[in-house]
């Protein structure tokens, strides 16, 4: 793909919050998502990778249950479930995520649960109480970081939110 078809991709992603009908749309945990649509998401993580997320952006984990790719979820006490390590340490990032094409994956070895992306799916989507995640919360594996927007940071510890909001505004700049 030529670059300016990329770059075009990558500012088209967003081109649905410039209307002036545009409306957050947060999806119940069983509700199939539309192809190409910006839904609200949560993101939870520690306070360091906030930092960094915010400045930075989001980058792929390179494995998990749905292989390579930013975990994020529709449910905020998804979110609230991590960090695993210390929660004194948790911060839950409000999100917008243009999903693009969606695979469900709704089973444990389901055929391609770590190869959505190599088919052509944006983002793997695992409904809620489908037997693949322990808490039986829904969750979603978006492959592009760039399909990723933090809007607001919904939780922090004491002391931390502050600095975390600044970050937030002066990287909207």
């Amino acid at each position: 793909m030529a670059f300016g078809a990329f770059h075009y991709l990558l500012t088209d992603l967003w081109k649905e919050e410039t209307s002036p009908n545009y409306t957050e749309v947060s999806l119940v945990s069983d509700s199939k998502p539309r192809n190409r649509r910006i839904y609200v998401m949560y993101h939870g993580t520690t306070v360091a990778a906030a930092e960094q997320i915010i400045m930075n952006g989001f980058r792929q984990s390179p494995d998990g249950m749905l292989g390579r790719g930013v975990y994020v979820s529709r449910d905020q006490e998804k979110a609230a479930r991590y960090p695993l390590c210390d929660q004194s340490d948790q911060v839950i990032l409000k999100l917008h995520v243009n999903v693009g094409r969606v695979k469900k994956i709704d089973q444990q070895d389901h055929p391609m649960q770590k190869t959505w992306h190599d088919e052509g799916y944006d983002t793997a989507w695992v409904p809620k109480c489908c037997g693949m995640v322990d808490s039986g919360l829904e969750e979603d594996c978006v492959w592009d970081p760039d399909r990723i927007k933090v809007v607001w940071i919904v939780k922090a510890p004491r002391g931390h939110f502050r600095k975390l909001k600044e970050l937030f505004i002066k990287s909207k700049k």
